[in-house]
């Protein structure tokens, strides 16, 4: 894999650098144009598989002056450190980037993964975010 300067710790980078090539692997299996709730069960197939822990829609609160406004839920958090966002789109969009950021502000994460799986080639469809 190619690796990226970043400010983020080596073992953050091993992890995000070991979530992409799970992605890539369901994404050579299951190709593009499925829903993304079947790449998101494909994926945390994948990552167990492979030993990374991981949660599936991962609660958090979301908290506005002091008050709890509602839940929002992450479609993956891995090992409490990276936030994956999974798009089966055209195209992302601005709007996909900023809920991306979003999620990873409201959890505290530094690092996040915007992975849309609706492209011929998934390193097309990788966006990495960090904080």
């Amino acid at each position: 894999m190619l690796r990226v300067a970043s400010s983020l710790p080596g073992w953050l980078e091993e992890l995000i650098e070991r979530t992409i090539g799970c992605s890539i692997i369901v994404h050579r299996e299951l190709g593009a144009g499925l829903p993304e709730h079947a790449y998101a069960k494909a994926l945390g197939l994948e990552l167990a598989f492979a030993g990374i822990p991981f949660e599936r829609e991962k609660r958090y609160p979301l908290i506005y002056r002091d008050e709890f406004l509602c839940d929002i839920y992450l479609d993956f958090v891995i090992s409490q450190s990276l936030v994956v966002e999974l798009k089966a789109v055209e195209r992302l969009a601005p709007i996909h980037h900023s809920q991306t950021l979003n999620y990873m502000r409201v959890s505290h994460l530094r690092a996040g993964l915007l992975i849309n799986f609706n492209v011929p080639m998934l390193k097309d469809g990788i966006r990495r975010k960090v904080l």
